[in-house]
């Protein structure tokens, strides 16, 4: 009787429906392969594809918009690139901040701006330019923001015109102010602030100076915080209308003649 034969010790193989989903799976990445490289690459279309993605992960501002258009750049783009003015105004209102950032001390009223149907309106409040009942500007700090102001003013585009408005409460100026009433005070004030700005070098063609007393009030006047916030100077920034001023007045004109005719 022979011998039984040891078992033999080499590894066991793999089970045989793998290596052939081992081989399908090659087979399918080389037939890719060849179709990527037979197939045009279209920038548009990679583009629109990365957009897709990009908008599914919710990466794109808007949505689910793929193509990416002429419109959408121009909407995706930052305020400076598009007007040319908006640089100055962002260099307004660093100045702005930077002046709340020294007036946070006091602890006394904020500088602001606001956008406008025509333009924009810078905020002064009254308090901080100026004393009780008076139009002379002596606080060092409102002489150098106006100043900033007045180099800013320069920059920006001709057509762009400044109209200087004081504003004050329904409290009178008082028996030791040197005005006699708030139409008084607000004018001056506005002027003040206005020979500022052309100290600083503002063409006098562009600006004008008002006073509204206390006709125009931003809050209400019951309030001690109502008046503080009615006490102000206004800076409003305004596109000037000069065509349509002479078409106006060229109209009149042509009225007034045909009724004396």
């Amino acid at each position: 009787m022979g011998k039984k034969k040891k078992p033999c010790d080499c590894a066991k193989c793999l089970p045989a429906w793998l290596a052939a989903f081992g081989d399908l799976m090659s087979l399918l990445l080389c037939f890719f392969v060849l179709l990527l490289s037979m197939s045009s690459m279209d920038a548009k279309k990679i583009s629109e594809a990365i957009g897709s993605l990009a908008g599914a992960m919710s990466v794109l501002e808007g949505g689910t918009k793929t193509e990416i258009s002429k419109q959408r750049i121009l909407e995706s783009t930052p305020l400076e690139n598009r007007d040319e003015s908006s640089e100055q105004v962002n260099r307004i209102k660093q100045a702005i901040a930077e002046m709340n950032e020294m007036m946070e001390k006091g602890k006394g009223p904020a500088v602001t701006l606001k956008e406008s149907e025509s333009g924009f309106v810078l905020r002064l409040p009254a308090s901080l330019v100026f004393k009780a009942g008076e139009a002379k500007i002596e606080n060092e700090d409102a002489l150098l923001f106006l100043k900033r102001i007045a180099l800013l003013v320069q920059e920006l585009p001709n057509d762009l015109e400044l109209s200087v408005r004081g504003h004050t409460d329904n409290t009178p100026p008082g028996s030791k102010s040197s005005f006699q009433d708030n139409w008084d005070l607000s004018a001056g004030r506005a002027i003040a602030v206005l020979k500022e700005l052309l100290i600083g070098g503002v063409k006098p063609n562009r600006m004008h100076a008002a006073g509204f007393a206390d006709y125009r009030p931003e809050a209400s006047n019951e309030t001690i915080k109502g008046r503080e916030k009615n006490r102000r100077v206004e800076l409003y920034f305004y596109a000037s209308k000069n065509e349509e001023e002479s078409d106006l007045k060229k109209s009149i004109l042509d009225k007034a003649k045909s009724l004396k005719q």
